[in-house]
């Protein structure tokens, strides 16, 4: 089989361009007049060889976001699903992702639905987007769905894409003072203890720490590594047991400064993801546990199941909302505007934009406090280093 890189026209002017695998470039004609449309130019990729390593590969929001963006262009165009996920499994970037696409393929010709082969697949493909396929398919309109779904994994990963640039200075940052100091005790420090020691001098208390924990790291380095790195295991362990993850969670929304910023991205996600499947026409019953699914924070996901057990018994969402300390008071009045208006899934979308925004704000407002406080962390450290090197060489200097 080869592969041959397309452009093809329809009747109205639509172009699509994309790839397809054949045995001769009449198949890809046939292909494409076969979906409606006119070929313009076929040309065959010579592929080159190169290693890949298939254990990192993974299907990030970026990846479901051009999946869902050029499958529904596709389908606007009049193209079949079977046809676009035949293209999309040759164009897809990622490759996991071409994979995954080719053996969806294969079922739907089997004759199973897009929505069923997916759902094989849950470890790639969130249970948002799985539901909103299955509501497509009731409701004859795949298209629709597909275009609100790329919409939500655009703007979830403008989020994250937001909180990763915001933390990435002060994590390089942190790795810098940390790499520094170590150096500097470890390598540096050792050079003046036998200068010290020959003075005679009564050294300074903060001369004897420093020389003192310059000596421990000097002949426990080894040790000290192979600690870190056993507590690194064993807290990666730990952080996916069920306690790990409930008391991490916990811990981001009570830490003092990324507490708040983590409380505004679960008002974010809650309100954006159960706007989409509202207007696709879930039950609120039905789209509260798959919101829940995509809060990444366990006692956020705890709090949406029990919101909706009252839900269930007919107390609304407004009212157990506004009794939780997650969600601020201003989400639960903005939804029981919606509630009595009976758009609830437009309030929903307007109040998402709006806590965006506020996620935005908080990550600048948290990076500033961060980046400053590293900052004057480090001068201190440093400051102390060199104070007890300089104090004794002071002293040695005066007796001379």
């Amino acid at each position: 089989m080869k592969s041959y890189k397309y452009r093809a026209m329809k009747e109205d002017g639509t172009k699509i361009e994309g790839k397809y695998e054949a045995s001769s470039k009449d198949d890809v004609i046939e292909m494409i007049t076969s979906s409606g449309y006119y070929p313009l130019k076929i040309e065959e990729i010579v592929q080159s060889t190169s290693i890949e390593f298939k254990m990192f590969q993974k299907v990030t929001t970026k990846d479901l976001a051009i999946f869902c963006r050029q499958f529904y262009t596709m389908l606007d165009a009049g193209v079949s699903i079977t046809n676009s996920i035949n293209i999309l499994s040759k164009e897809i970037p990622n490759k996991k992702l071409r994979e995954i696409l080719s053996d969806i393929e294969d079922d739907i010709k089997k004759g199973e639905l897009l929505s069923e082969s997916m759902s094989k697949y849950r470890k790639y493909f969130p249970q948002l987007l799985i539901s909103m396929v299955e509501s497509g398919e009731v409701s004859g309109n795949i298209d629709e769905m597909m275009l609100r779904m790329a919409t939500h994994f655009e703007k979830e990963n403008k989020l994250n894409n937001k909180v990763k640039s915001a933390m990435t200075y002060p994590a390089v940052l942190s790795v810098v003072a940390v790499g520094a100091v170590m150096f500097i005790m470890t390598f540096v420090m050792p050079t003046f203890v036998e200068m010290f020691e020959g003075s005679g001098l009564e050294l300074p208390l903060i001369t004897r720490f420093m020389l003192g924990t310059s000596t421990f790291l000097s002949n426990n380095l080894i040790i000290i590594l192979l600690a870190i790195a056993i507590i690194i295991v064993l807290f990666n362990i730990y952080k996916k047991s069920p306690q790990g993850i409930y008391t991490i969670s916990s811990l981001k929304l009570r830490l003092p400064i990324i507490g708040n910023l983590n409380k505004k991205i679960i008002v974010s996600r809650f309100t954006r993801t159960l706007s989409t499947l509202l207007s696709a026409g879930v039950s609120l019953v039905h789209a509260l546990p798959t919101v829940a699914g995509v809060l990444e924070n366990k006692v956020a996901e705890d709090a949406v199941i029990k919101i909706r057990e009252r839900v269930v018994r007919g107390d609304g969402l407004s009212n157990p909302i506004r009794e939780n300390d997650i969600f601020p008071k201003m989400l639960s009045s903005m939804i029981k505007i919606g509630e009595e208006s009976g758009a609830l899934d437009s309030i929903l979308n307007k109040t998402a934009d709006f806590y965006d925004d506020e996620v935005e704000q908080a990550i600048q407002a948290t990076t500033s406090l961060i980046e400053p406080m590293l900052i004057v962390v480090m001068g201190v450290v440093i400051g102390a280093i060199v104070i007890s090197i300089m104090l004794p060489m002071f002293e040695m200097y005066t007796q001379m």
